[in-house]
């Protein structure tokens, strides 16, 4: 709280707050609810109506939970890192703060039923469930859902350890699982029904159930693998066809069986297992006939009644749930239609009871903490009270309005009452002491404004329709409407009266303000109203009672500059008693009388307020946070250009745009803005009193705030928060409370009167009854006179200006009827004069426009047809350049980017047409593509060939049987049935293309696509090449038939005879550039031509004609023409051109011929004669001649049409050939495909293993961790077994002594234990949800020892026993008895260790088996992957139609490409039978044939066989036996003797053979290494030679000296040396000759053995 330095201390408190935000609602006892209000949680006693408010330092309240249970609230704020705050009740004091992860705001919070637990749920970007153990402060676990947007969250009511998370469209099952300390959250999502309400079996996209296997389209995969979607995506994605849209739950509640019920938007209701996690819906039973035609009528009735009210008819067989509530008794619902209905549930069927009807949408229900009460809460801020068992109406407890409130003022005198109203058009009226609401007015219409009236109880409120309606509160529990003025149809924005309460300023849109008389006595008379040039921001209205006037100050937004502007106007009592001196015929004020002053000042601002006595004005700047103060002086600004300056600026702590508001005694200035922080300052100095956070920056900030006219209280409402808000001062100088008590009491002096005499008046006036919609449908009716019939619903400005209009007419009607007499003549002489200028000559004529009076509204409307026409021309040009833009992106796509245009060629006489295949032009990329796909490809063909080289070189093939292979291959390979296509018949080239059966890998597949592309364009560039040819053969034609049809017009000219000639001309699909130019001819509008364009074409044709004059008028020509026809010599041509010219006398009778002219005539006649003759042989002639044309024409066009056939079957073998490459590309590319496909999947599966291991390790960690506090918890729980047993032992030793009777009946006692207590469990027996058990061990432990304090009473101890003794046997009981709920609770502590313990072991088990069947998956997926990249798909050509083989012809298939192997093995078969039976028959007749011979042999086989038997005792005689023979004769068995020696030899074999290649490699070692000494010693050789010619040279000019010397005396010695050197050289070429003859013999012996060895090999 900051505070000025003159007015330390001061401070403002709540006094009570009012609204209804939203419909959350919460008991937090049987008779208190509470709810969140703007920055306040307001708790709303149910008996007494009072309201308590809790206040949210922090801002705005966000979610919000209660429990009863408990008694406490819990409700976090909206700031960055939000809170959640605990409160106790009705303390109303903070428990406990909780700090989460949260970084934006909680949009749930929920209580557990029993036990210190809390749910949250943080909205983006964390979206984390949290559960908290509020006592401890502690954070239990928490769960993230990306993007989930939650709608409600719950606690299982009978176990906390169940959530219920509801979202848009689903619902999860959360378990809280416990082992000792830890908690952790498992997940189960419900799988809810579709829209129609049935159930379809899930099914895992990710993992299908089944496989197909397709030998052609491959393994049957999921649709994320075929999607390319890998990761999380893959794992969740649902194609569009697959995804059905499931029910849209509303509401929720639990059962006391720990199920769910769940109505939808769809009209469903849900029963959730929450155990199985399974969904029933619930079907509703058909109730008897009877019951059914009741509810038909209720139904029919509302549905009459809803369409009265102007709503949708709902039906009562399927509503749509909002609400539920769950109780001992069933399932109450409630929903849109407004009816309270109880659901009677049993087995999947339910009956419905209406149980009340308050017509209104039920937005939430929630029963008492003791179920003896219902509430039932509206979508409009009601909240009614419904009791079950009374089985009653539901009675209404709160009536407020969920609508933001718009303003709020005090109702005069100020002290007692207050009014507010709602954006919606609802009045309430408030008690100003504690906040009690008192009553409601609804309007029934959007309000903008409102302002209580200082000298009477009456309420004005603007409309958004310029409507005002006056409102008569004088009593404040029934207010009424009692008049109503409709201003004009503009908005009005604020109302304001000044002090005294004559007038009241409304300030509508577009400058408009007008002054109203505020007194009921007047009925509100409207006096006129003024417009202000500019937006009017604000008005301020002070009052001098002393002179009897109103000051009204205007803040004008100026659009140009960066200022603000303030215009003030006086207005004076006189305008109320004489208005018609001051306002025009329009209603509008005169300036002059309004004393209009005008300020401009140097800031902009947004609020403007004035004090009374000084021209001082405080501003609240726009472009930065501060508080302007200016002084105005008395001189007015009119003229000036002056901007006046502030004379004070203080800094603001606010931001956002700001509202300022003075007190009635102008002490105090109030400032808020968005960030809705109020604070009060001292107008004198502008020093901080006080400040109040009372609204949030969340909520809008604050709308409007007003002072209380003894400065009391401060009303303040919030911009969207639905919050009214009572301040109050806490502390403030006693000085200045006194100055505004004084200034109300004197201002109510002086009202007092004028209060009592026009609230008489307005207690008078008779309430207004009108329709709110009959402004927006009404219009007025106008008479023929231009009168108006229906004047009630027509805007004061409208009624003034048509009265106007009426007293103007009724003035100069007579004026009027002169002037339409005096235009009918003037027309009527017009007219005559028009006819009579039709009668004139032209030269006399007169133009029409010549005729018009008006020259200037003539030039006027021919300058609007030339704009029309201007506008016209512009839009048909920009329309006519679309056109063209479309024209040029079509012509370049289809013409200008094609390298070779479409066009066609047609037959002459027949109906048969070919077109060409449309190129474009190969980019650069795809060439240098293609050019790198044909250099890897010769690189691989490359490395091929020397491979097979290798291999016929190891093979040791000849050359010719190689070449022959490899000429073979090619045949093979270029064969047409193997290529699957016939392209190489067709112009492509397929020895660039790889084999079918040798694509396997990914790239040989893309580089074989863009392979096949090429062939394809390759083929049909060659039949474009062929198409151009013929192309041109038919213009040849053409030309040739235009040559010949010459001759044939020359000769049907010489016959005369008229007859058409057949002329071929190409059409536009043979020529299409034709279709881009437009010609003339095609032009069938007449061409627009300027005078300048026609002058030329008229000087151009005059030209032409004297041109063409000039040409013919040549004397020569004409004299040739009149002697000889135009030629020198006559033609044969001319012979029909030809007469004989009759003689003179043929006109005479032939009687008087002479002779001479009688002969002369005969000559004449033969001559004709002779001359006919001639014409007819020469007609002849050229009708041979044109029949000749006539046929060489028919021919030669036929011809061509041949060809044209021709080429249209090769463009159809050449189309099916690219359809086949095609074929082969989609097939590449489908592979390819597929095999994209294979990859992602198998990329998707290792991401999910991954995922899964992870998950397993984190399992396998929470195991480890639950069994190491298993084994630590079990020590525990064995001690305290121990303690138990050592307990009992003590108890028998220390009670031993006493007698036998008194130990065995203390004995039993001791073993006695109490009865559960029941008494709070009768107490609760309405409530569903109460439990026997207790919570934990400190609550079962008292419960015992309360229940204990019964037994150890003094009446249930044994007679005869020492007191002592009793109380010492009581104190061992009980320490027994808490030993023994110990051990009960460590047990069961144990037992859910071990549970928890049990869950992850199964857990980690079913990820074993998931983990086992993902690597199947990927082993299957390897496989699959295998199999594909071997298992080719091959194109194959074949033969179309049935093959006829001959019966007598073994088949060949040396043709066949694949054919049935059955039908083969079945053939041979056959064969291989019918052979048996020859061969049999052929020997049996051989054996017969050759019996005879065969003894004869055999006759001969015995001679031989005696002469043999002969020879062989000789040689035995003979021989010597040798130890073979001994062998042979002494072993038994003699064979296998001889086939191990043949073993033994061929191991002995085998070693030598192996001793013999060692032999080899080491001569052939030797061979290399002699062959290196003999090259080393060639080289020394070599050197020697060098060194030998030099040392011959030497020699021998030594020699020379020596002999030129005569020195024959050489040393012995040298001597000596050079023999040795020459010895040694000697040897050395000795032992180089051996070394070549060993090397001889070595290869020799090399070659001999590579015929063994390759062949042992």
């Amino acid at each position: 709280m900051a505070a000025g330095p003159g007015s330390a201390g001061a401070a403002l408190d709540v006094s009570w707050v009012q609204g209804f935000s939203n419909k959350n609602l919460a008991f937090v006892s049987n008779q208190t609810v509470c709810y969140p209000c703007g920055n306040y949680i307001l708790f709303l006693d149910i008996k007494t109506k009072k309201t308590r408010a809790v206040q949210c330092q922090a801002g705005q309240v966000g979610a919000f939970a209660a429990n009863a249970n408990s008694q406490v609230v819990a409700f976090s704020d909206r700031k960055l890192n939000p809170l959640i705050y605990i409160y106790t009740f009705p303390e109303l004091r903070k428990l406990t703060e909780l700090k989460g992860d949260a970084q934006l705001d909680y949009t749930l919070l929920a209580f557990s039923f029993k036990g210190p637990y809390l749910a949250s749920y943080s909205s983006i970007p964390e979206f984390v469930l949290s559960v908290w153990n509020w006592q401890e402060n502690l954070l239990l676990c928490s769960e993230s859902q990306p993007g989930l947007t939650g709608t409600a969250l719950s606690f299982n009511p009978m176990n906390w350890q169940q959530l219920c998370f509801v979202s848009e469209s689903s619902i999860t099952i959360w378990r809280v699982e416990r082992s000792k300390d830890e908690h952790h959250f498992t997940r189960h999502p419900v799988e809810l029904p579709d829209d129609h309400g049935a159930m379809s079996p899930h099914e895992d996209l990710f993992f299908p159930a089944s496989r197909n296997y397709d030998p052609y389209y491959g393994p049957d995969l999921p649709v994320s693998a075929i999607a390319g979607l890998k990761g999380h995506e893959a794992e969740t994605f649902v194609p569009r066809n697959c995804i059905k849209t499931s029910v849209h739950p509303t509401a929720h509640c639990w059962t006391a069986t720990s199920e769910i019920y769940m109505g939808c938007e769809e009209g469903y209701v849900l029963a959730i297992n929450t155990e199985q996690y399974s969904v029933s819906v619930l079907q509703q039973k058909a109730p008897p006939e009877f019951m059914q035609k009741i509810a038909d009528v209720v139904s029919h009735a509302r549905s009459e009644v809803q369409k009265k009210k102007g709503g949708k008819p709902s039906s009562l067989q399927k509503p749509v749930l909002l609400a539920m509530a769950f109780c001992n008794e069933g399932l109450y619902a409630a929903g849109s239609e407004g009816i309270l209905m109880f659901y009677h549930i049993k087995d999947l069927q339910y009956e419905i009871k209406i149980c009340a009807d308050i017509s209104q949408p039920i937005s939430s229900l929630l029963f008492s903490p003791d179920y003896t009460s219902l509430l039932l809460v509206t979508d409009q801020g009601t909240v009614y009270s419904y009791r079950p068992a009374h089985s009653g109406e539901a009675v209404k407890l709160l009536d407020t309005s969920s609508s933001c409130f718009l303003a709020a003022d005090f109702l005069t005198p100020g002290n007692n009452y207050c009014v507010s109203v709602t954006i919606s058009g609802e009045v309430q009226v408030w008690s100003l002491e504690d906040g009690t609401f008192l009553s409601k007015l609804n309007l029934g219409i959007e309000a903008t404004s409102m302002a209580c009236c200082p000298s009477s109880n009456s309420v004005a409120v603007g409309t958004q329709t310029g409507q005002i309606c006056f409102l008569d509160v004088t009593k404040a529990e029934v207010p009424r409407v009692v008049h109503r003025t409709f201003l004009s149809k503009l908005p009005v924005l604020s109302l304001h009266y000044d002090q005294s309460g004559q007038f009241l300023i409304a300030r509508a849109t577009e400058g408009h303000i007008f002054i109203l008389d505020a007194r009921p006595s007047k009925l509100f008379q409207v006096l006129g109203y003024i417009v202000l040039a500019g937006e009017v921001l604000q008005l301020s209205v002070i009052s001098d009672l002393k002179y009897d006037s109103v000051e009204v100050m205007v803040l004008l937004n100026v659009a140009e500059v960066q200022q603000a502007r303030l215009e003030i106007f006086h207005l004076s009592s006189a305008m109320i008693t004489d208005n018609d001196k001051y306002v025009n015929e329009q209603g509008m004020f005169n300036a002059s009388d309004l004393k209009k002053e005008q300020y401009d000042l140097d800031y902009p601002l947004s609020s403007a307020v004035r004090l009374k006595s000084h021209n001082i004005v405080y501003g609240y700047c726009t472009c930065a946070p501060f508080i302007c103060k200016y002084y105005l002086s008395a001189k007015n600004k009119w003229d000036g250009p002056s901007v006046f300056s502030s004379e004070k600026k203080i800094p603001s702590k606010q931001f956002g745009s700001g509202l300022l508001c003075l007190s009635p005694n102008s002490q105090w200035l109030a400032a808020a803005a968005r960030d809705g922080v109020l604070f009060i300052y001292n107008t004198s100095t502008l020093d901080i009193l006080a400040q109040k956070h009372c609204h949030s920056y969340q909520g809008g900030g604050i709308r409007s705030m007003v002072f209380s006219l003894d400065g009391n209280f401060i009303l303040v409402n919030g911009e969207n928060d639905c919050a009214l808000v009572c301040l109050k001062w806490k502390e403030i100088k006693e000085t200045e409370i006194e100055e505004a008590a004084l200034y109300w009491q004197s201002l109510r002096d002086i009202l007092n009167k004028s209060i009592s005499d026009e609230n008489s008046v307005l207690k008078s006036m008779a309430e207004w009854k009108f329709d709110p919609e009959c402004t927006s449908k009404s219009t007025p009716v106008t008479e023929e006179d231009g009168n108006i019939t229906n004047t009630d619903d027509m805007t004061w400005i409208g009624q003034k200006i048509q009265k106007v209009m009426r007293e103007e007419t009724q003035r100069f009607a007579n004026q009027k009827e002169e002037l339409q007499m005096g235009i009918k003549k003037l027309r009527e002489t017009i007219q005559k004069m028009m006819h009579e200028n039709e009668k004139v000559p032209d030269i006399e004529k007169l133009e029409h426009w010549e005729f018009n009076l008006d020259l200037k509204e003539q030039e006027q409307v021919q300058a609007e047809a030339e704009e029309n026409v201007a506008r016209a021309r512009r839009e048909l040009e920009m329309e006519i350049l679309s056109h063209c833009y479309l024209q040029d992106l079509i012509k370049y796509e289809c013409w200008d980017d094609l390298c070779v245009k479409e066009r066609a060629v047609k037959c002459f006489h027949m109906d048969c047409e070919v077109r060409n295949y449309p190129l474009k032009e190969r980019s650069k990329e795809e060439l240098e593509t293609l050019k790198k796909v044909l250099q890897l490809k010769q690189a691989e063909t490359a490395d091929l060939q020397a491979q097979k080289k290798n291999l016929d070189s190891d093979t040791a093939l000849s050359e010719e049987e190689s070449e022959k292979a490899a000429g073979e291959l090619t045949v093979d390979g270029a064969s047409l049935c193997l290529n699957g296509s016939l392209s190489s018949q067709y112009g492509g080239d397929t020895s660039i293309l790889y084999h079918q059966c040798d694509l396997h890998t990914k790239e040989q597949k893309l580089n074989q696509t863009i392979l096949l592309k090429d062939v394809i364009y390759q083929v049909k560039t060659a039949f474009n090449e062929e198409f151009d040819i013929v192309v041109q053969k038919k213009e040849q034609e053409i030309a040739r038939v235009k040559e010949r049809n010459l001759k044939i017009r020359e000769i049907l000219e010489q016959l005369e005879l008229q007859v058409e000639v057949w002329e071929p001309v190409l059409t536009d699909d043979e020529m299409p550039e034709r279709a881009l130019t437009v010609q003339d001819s095609e032009i069938k509008a007449e061409k627009y031509m300027t005078q300048e364009e026609k002058e030329q074409a008229e000087l151009l044709a005059k030209l032409e004609m004297e041109r063409r004059l000039a040409a013919t008028d040549d004397e020569r020509v004409r004299a040739l023409d009149d002697m000889m026809g135009g030629v020198l010599e006559i033609r044969r041509e001319d012979v029909l051109k030809m007469d004989i010219p009759p003689p003179d006398f043929i006109s005479r009778p032939e009687d008087l011929w002479t002779e001479e002219e009688t002969k002369v005539f005969e000559e004449y006649e033969k001559k004709v004669n002779e001359l006919n003759e001639e014409k007819e042989e020469y007609r002849q002639f050229l009708r041979n001649e044109w029949n000749k044309l006539e046929a060489s024409i028919k021919e030669t066009t036929q011809n061509f049409d041949d060809i044209v056939c021709k080429l249209s079957e090769k463009k159809l073998k050449s189309q099916m050939v690219i359809y086949q490459e095609e074929l082969k590309i989609v097939n590449l590319i489908y592979a390819l495909l597929l095999d994209e496909e294979l990859d992602t999947r198998e990329a998707g599966l290792h991401k999910f293993l991954m995922k899964k291991k992870k998950e397993k390790v984190k399992g396998v960690r929470k195991i480890l961790t639950t069994k190491y506090g298993v084994e630590a918890y079990r020590g525990p729980y064995t001690d305290a077994l121990q303690e138990e047993k050592s307990l009992e032992h003590g108890f028998m030793k220390q009670f031993a002594h006493i007698p036998g009777n008194l130990f065995e009946e203390l004995l039993q006692l001791y073993k006695r234990r109490p009865e559960t207590s029941r008494t709070e469990t009768l107490l609760d027996t309405a409530n569903p949800y109460v439990k026997g058990s207790p919570e934990d061990y400190q609550d079962a432990l008292s419960h015992l020892m309360k229940a204990m304090d019964e037994l150890d009473s003094p009446e249930h101890m044994p007679s005869g026993l020492d007191q002592s003794l009793w109380k010492h046997f009581c104190l061992a009981r009980r320490n027994k008895m808490e030993i023994e709920e110990l051990v009960k609770w460590k047990a069961l502590a144990l037992a859910e260790m071990q549970a928890c313990l049990q869950r992850r072991t199964d857990e980690n088990d079913k990820m074993k088996s998931e983990l086992e069947s993902i690597f199947q998956e990927l082993i299957w997926l390897k496989e699959e992957k295998m199999k594909l990249q071997q298992n080719l798909t091959v194109q194959f050509l074949l033969k179309q139609g049935q093959v006829e083989l001959g019966s007598t012809q073994i088949p060949e298939y040396s043709d066949a490409i694949l054919i049935d192997r059955r039908v083969v093995e079945e053939l041979n078969c056959a064969l291989a039978a019918q052979g048996e039976k020859k061969i049999t028959a052929m020997v049996e007749f051989k054996d017969f044939s050759k019996g005879i011979i065969q003894l004869e042999w055999e006759h001969k086989k015995m001679k031989m066989q005696i002469q043999d038997l002969k020879e062989k005792a000789r040689d035995i005689v003979i021989l010597p036996i040798s130890k073979d023979c001994q062998l042979f004769l002494t072993v038994q068995n003699y064979e296998t003797h001889i086939a191990q020696h043949l073993a033994g030899m061929e191991q002995s074999l085998g070693v030598m053979d192996k001793l013999h290649k060692k032999n080899v490699k080491k001569h052939q070692k030797k061979v290399r290494e002699l062959k290196k000494c003999i090259h080393l010693k060639e080289q020394e050789n070599y050197e020697l030679s060098l060194q030998l010619k030099e040392m011959l040279v030497s020699v021998s000019e030594r020699k020379h000296i020596f002999e030129a010397a005569d020195t024959r005396d050489i040393s012995e010695k040298i001597t000596r040396q050079r023999y040795q050197e020459i010895l040694k050289q000697k040897h050395l070429r000795n032992l180089i000759r051996e070394q070549e003859k060993q090397l001889a013999i070595l290869q020799s012996e090399i070659e001999s053995c590579n015929p063994r060895t390759l062949h042992i090999i």
